[in-house]
């Protein structure tokens, strides 16, 4: 937590640091299923076109980690490379404050079929005001030619402020889904 927003080297010493902390929940993965009881479950989607431009666009913008442009939150290294077991540091400014929070990614998917989804997800690290795991997808329906988008997350508090201000935490949560829902849907924009 700082007054000031760090800056790409203090960053990069954050994560570096990161790099044999575990994570900071038990249910690793858990984001593939039904979430562990216990956690507060946030599950969102839109519907953001129809067919394969839809598709290529919306695949581009998971790999450009799209759904962190929004003036308030941003992702480190800026469109980092998806893969598991990478490093990342989410940067949230709120209320004049930063907060710097360290997460892995637990997974990557890419599946065909009727329903294709490619994505991945990430688990938080013990420097992370929450613990728990989010998956972000792309998911195209060839029964209808519709794509969408989807966040899917399991959480609850990781330190004594995130406790204390847990109605705050869940809010910014929430803001964080609506802010990511459009922002894929600008990246992707409407096709067809």
């Amino acid at each position: 937590m700082s007054l000031t927003k760090p800056g790409d080297s203090a960053i990069a010493e954050f994560l570096d640091r990161q790099r044999e902390s575990p994570f900071s929940y038990a249910d690793v993965g858990a984001t593939r299923g039904d979430p562990p009881r216990g956690h507060a479950i946030d599950r969102h989607s839109v519907q953001l076109a129809k067919g394969p431009t839809a598709v290529r666009r919306a695949r581009e913008a998971i790999d450009r980690w799209a759904m962190f442009d929004a003036d308030w939150i941003e992702v480190h290294p800026h469109g980092g490379p998806i893969s598991a077991g990478i490093n990342v540091a989410v940067l949230a400014r709120i209320l004049g404050v930063s907060y710097l929070n360290a997460c892995r990614i637990v997974y990557v998917i890419d599946e065909t079929g009727p329903i294709e989804t490619y994505g991945f997800a990430y688990g938080t690290l013990r420097d992370h005001a929450e613990k728990g795991e989010e998956r972000f997808t792309v998911i195209w329906d060839h029964a209808d030619d519709s794509v969408r988008y989807e966040q899917f997350a399991f959480s609850r508090p990781n330190h004594l402020l995130t406790h204390l201000y847990y109605p705050l935490a869940r809010t910014i949560q929430k803001r964080f889904a609506r802010d990511a829902l459009a922002a894929m849907a600008r990246a992707v924009g409407r096709t067809r």
